[in-house]
């Protein structure tokens, strides 16, 4: 029984998996061994190829290529035409499918449109990259991206508003009220029972 929605012109190969509730738009192409969760968006004109997971709650906007080697974590973000690679250094004539590097994208971060992400990269929960930013190494959780090659430029919260953090290390989200400690260079949420 199918529990997805895809347009009359995407193509689902067999073999993969698609959890209940998600969408899948206009002339994107699900290719077989790849996993997507429950209550995806599916944007159009995107690949999904063999080996890619997404967690639940993704969002994939237009024209994103997910190739081999790239996993999400639940809740993420992938910003129209965000770019993927999986080769750190491809030639037409040599085939090195063998070795393709794995970039993983954690828990509820957001990647802008695009933005080039390399692989080999991890981004950290609820970061945020910036349009048009190129990621080249490891992104910490919650921080903020922007630049070609990117660079920090700050912290955002779960709900990706700036946090300021005062003389204690303390910051609140402008929009949720939540409270975030800054120390050791890392980021965390304060739960209600830390406060």
């Amino acid at each position: 029984m199918i529990t997805y929605q895809a347009h009359e012109t995407a193509v689902i190969d067999p073999g993969c998996s698609i959890g209940e509730g998600t969408r899948i738009w206009h002339f994107s192409h699900i290719m077989s061994g790849c996993s997507i969760g429950r209550n995806c968006n599916i944007g159009q004109n995107v690949v999904v190829s063999p080996g890619v997971i997404l967690g639940n709650g993704v969002k994939v906007q237009n024209n994103v290529s997910l190739y081999t080697g790239v996993t999400c974590e639940d809740d993420v973000f992938l910003g129209p035409g965000c770019v993927f690679t999986n080769i750190s250094n491809p030639r037409s004539a040599i085939s090195r499918k063998h070795v393709y590097e794995k970039t993983h994208i954690e828990k509820g971060a957001s990647i802008g449109a695009n933005a080039t992400i390399l692989c080999g990269c991890i981004i950290g929960a609820y970061a945020l990259i910036g349009a048009g930013a190129v990621v080249t190494k490891d992104v910490p959780c919650y921080a903020l991206m922007i630049g070609n090659p990117s660079r920090q430029t700050g912290w955002v919260s779960e709900y990706g508003c700036r946090l300021d953090f005062d003389e204690k290390g303390l910051a609140s989200c402008a929009e949720s009220g939540e409270l975030y400690r800054f120390t050791d260079g890392k980021v965390r949420k304060i739960a209600l029972a830390d406060q």
